[in-house]
Formats: C-alpha cells, sequence, structure tokens
C-alpha cells in the first residue's frame, strides 16, 4: 500500500524539482496529485519521464485521505493552508519560511537533524530551511560534532532560481538585451542582474542585515547550536541554478587538515572535490542536477587560532529545496514509521 502525496505548488520552479525527485527515487506514492493556485487549474505538468499530471486548485482542494504533502507555494499561501492540511490529519512538509523559527515546528536537514522529526505529530508541520542553510549546515555538520564550532563568517554567491522563474526570465532577458544594445530595465530584483552582483537578497532589517541573512544566522543555530556565532553577507549573482558559499570557521580545537578532509568525505550527503590545481574545484554550473553538497578549496585560516575555510556548492533546486523535502518525507516512513492512511 503506496501513500497518497500531494505537491502544493506544483508549477514553480520547486514544484516541479520535487515531481521530478519522487519519480527518480521511486518514492513509494500509491497516487501523487499536483496542486497549484487557483489560475493554475487543469495545467499540466510532468511527473517523471512519461506521466503528465493536471493540477488542481488549492482552494478547493481537500486534504483528507493525503498522507504527505510537500508545500513550496509562497510563505503567505503556506501561512493559510499548511495548517489546514495538518488539521485534516496530512504531514506537511513545507518549504517556505512561514514556519521555520517556531520553536514547535521541527526544522530539518536530514543528514544532520533528522532525530528532531520525533516530535513532528504535534503541529503535524515540518519545515525545510532556506536553500544556503542547508548546504552548509550539511559540510558543517560533521566538523562541528568533532570539533565544536565557536564562529561562522559566511558569504553566499546565490543563483537566480532561488527567487523563482520570474527571476530566471529577467536575468535572461536582460542578457539578451544586452547583446543588441537595447538594455532592460530591472523589475524583480533592485538593479540589473545581467553581468553585475547584487549583495541584497530579500527585505532590509533594522540592523542593516537582510533578511535572508537573517534567516542563516537564526536557522543555522536552530540547527547545529545555538552557541554558535554566525556572520552572513548574502549576494545574488547572475547564475541560473546552483548556490556557492565561502565559509570561514573557528573551532573550538586545534585540529589536522588531514581530519577534516576525512570527516566531509565519510559525511552524508558531502562530496569533497578538492584538488589543488587549475579547476581541481567545483563551480555551480557543475554542481546542476547532482543531489550532493560538494567542498572544494579547504585550507587553514592562520589570521584565527583553529581557522579553516572552505568553498561550498550544491543545486539550489534540489538539495537546497527539493530533495531535502522529500528526504525528510523518507525519513518520517523509514525511521518514524509513518502509515498510509488507506492502510491504517
Amino acid at each position: 500500500m503506496g501513500y497518497k502525496i500531494a505537491v502544493v505548488g506544483a508549477t514553480g520552479n520547486v514544484g516541479r524539482e520535487i515531481l521530478q525527485i519522487l519519480s527518480e527515487r521511486q518514492f513509494p506514492a500509491s497516487q501523487v496529485v499536483a496542486v497549484a493556485s487557483s489560475r493554475s487549474k487543469g495545467r499540466e505538468v510532468s511527473f517523471g519521464e512519461k506521466e503528465i499530471l493536471k493540477c488542481e486548485s488549492l482552494d478547493d482542494y481537500d486534504f483528507t485521505g493525503t498522507d504527505i504533502a510537500l508545500f513550496s507555494p509562497g510563505a503567505s499561501v503556506s501561512k493559510i493552508h499548511a495548517p489546514r492540511a495538518a488539521a485534516a490529519g496530512c504531514v506537511v512538509i513545507d518549504n517556505t519560511s512561514y514556519f521555520r523559527m517556531d520553536p514547535e515546528i521541527p526544522l530539518i536537514v536530514p543528514e544532520v537533524n533528522a532525530t528532531a522529526l520525533k516530535n513532528y505529530a504535534k503541529r503535524n508541520i515540518i519545515a525545510n530551511p532556506n536553500c544556503s542553510t542547508i548546504q552548509m549546515v550539511t559540510a558543517l555538520a560533521p566538523i562541528h560534532e568533532e570539533y565544536g564550532i565557536k564562529r561562522i563568517v559566511v558569504s553566499t554567491y546565490q543563483s537566480v532560481s532561488g527567487a523563482g522563474k520570474d527571476a530566471m526570465d529577467e536575468l535572461y532577458n536582460q542578457t539578451k538585451s544586452m547583446y543588441v544594445n537595447d538594455e532592460k530595465a530591472p523589475e524583480l530584483f533592485t538593479k540589473r542582474i545581467a553581468f553585475n552582483v547584487i549583495p541584497h537578497i530579500d527585505v532590509f532589517m533594522e540592523d542593516g542585515s537582510t533578511k535572508e541573512e537573517w534567516k542563516m544566522v537564526e536557522e543555522t543555530k536552530k540547527i547545529l547550536d545555538p552557541n554558535i556565532k554566525v556572520s552572513a553577507t548574502c549576494v545574488r549573482v547572475p547564475v541560473f541554478v546552483g548556490h556557492a558559499e565561502s565559509v570561514n570557521i573557528e573551532l573550538s580545537k586545534p585540529f589536522e587538515l588531514e581530519d577534516i578532509y576525512e570527516l566531509l568525505e565519510e559525511a552524508d550527503g558531502v562530496t569533497v572535490h578538492d584538488r589543488r590545481e587549475d579547476g581541481g574545484y567545483i563551480t555551480p554550473a557543475e554542481c546542476v542536477g547532482d543531489d550532493a553538497t560538494f567542498v572544494s578549496r579547504l585550507r587553514l585560516d592562520p589570521s584565527v587560532e583553529n581557522g579553516l575555510n572552505m568553498w561550498i556548492v550544491s543545486d539550489n533546486l534540489r538539495k537546497g529545496a527539493a530533495l531535502n523535502a522529500v528526504q525528510i518525507a523518507e525519513e518520517l516512513i523509514s525511521t518514524f514509521r509513518l502509515m498510509p492512511k488507506a492502510a491504517a
């Protein structure tokens, strides 16, 4: 007996990726339902190589009988419909930012803190972290467990797909227009994104940080350790898919670089690709479509005691969103024995 799965926000970048990953990983689903806004009702989306699903309207969808709903419709929509789904007995895995800092709702990266799922039934909602946070904590968790991380300084290089399909279209159209000397004014971004970088993601806060930077700080503390000090600068770059991060960490005790390599090479979800030669590292263009979090450019930081530098890259639509959500669902089934309603 398989599970009935709803993919909410099925027409968006992450929703389409969730459908693809469910198919790739042969998730034990007896039925997959594509759910989207009322204006997308009836629109067709692909599920795997051969199957086509017609979208149902979220406003009308009854979650009774649905086992797991994978949400990625935007925070304001999740605010309304995720509790409605949870009240109907459906377990919600939400990709938006709305529930992440709620103390009663687990914020999960399965390779890092799957045990925090133990109380998921209290609200029937599980939060997926921010894409940049996911790849960073995946790489840092084994180091923190062994050596204790005191402080993290991270600068991100985030692709436009993190801002949705319209952002990808804006990069494409601006790039194309510049070649014909017909520069297009920014619409979604605050400045031109083509051939440029923008140190501004999400809204500004009172202390001068952006909300994206705040998310990385607070989510890292919730997932890894509330005592870690974190400083983040988040930058949008003219790349379609794939986030990169330059990360500097200060550890609590001395370490050997060789031991860090060994820890990361044995860590779930992490691939070390670090050769000290031309091209001996991974860039966003090479991580697209891959499930791994890649670590390169490992080296000591002599400016601080027990300091370490690294370069982290991952596909933000996969591990940064869709894959992580599907992995949470798999963990619910394999470890926490979530049963299909039909079987019960």
